[in-house]
């Protein structure tokens, strides 16, 4: 091997392994973005607020003046301003993956926020995000099934 090639070759491991590297760190940056590690004790929370009616639409004009931009009017994610949002807002009308969530999860999410969604603890009151929660679980409710003719 001539005395050329040798550094050549050494040049074309370094570029590897640096790209490499950046793939690496661009992947954890996107878990990192995607990714909500809500930690087991607020999995654990109760919901202290009752989902009555007035409780419920409470949380639904708490939703119309800071959630429904992003996540919709009809919760499916698809709000206005989704589209400007480096990720897609949540579909809470997804019953499948909202049943698999608390309602500790759901608050906690409201509570600290996670890019590009802001953290809602300064800005509602404890009562006011457990309503929220309240509302949003209407979202992924099934309509009950048409009556058996008798």
């Amino acid at each position: 091997m001539s005395q050329q090639a040798a550094p050549k070759k050494s040049h074309t491991l370094i570029w590897i392994a640096l790209f490499f590297v950046a793939a690496a760190a661009g992947a954890a940056v996107v878990y990192s973005l995607t990714q909500w590690n809500v930690p087991a004790i607020a999995k654990k929370l109760r919901n202290p607020v009752p989902a009555t009616e007035p409780n419920v639409d409470n949380g639904m004009f708490t939703y119309s003046q800071r959630c429904q931009s992003c996540h919709g009017p009809d919760g499916n994610g698809k709000g206005d301003r989704a589209g400007e949002l480096s990720l897609m807002p949540t579909d809470f009308t997804n019953a499948a993956e909202m049943s698999r969530l608390t309602d500790g999860e759901l608050y906690w999410k409201i509570t600290h926020g996670h890019r590009p969604m802001p953290a809602f603890e300064d800005k509602l009151t404890d009562t006011e995000r457990w309503q929220v929660v309240d509302y949003i679980r209407t979202f992924a409710h099934q309509p009950a099934s048409p009556s058996s003719p008798q």
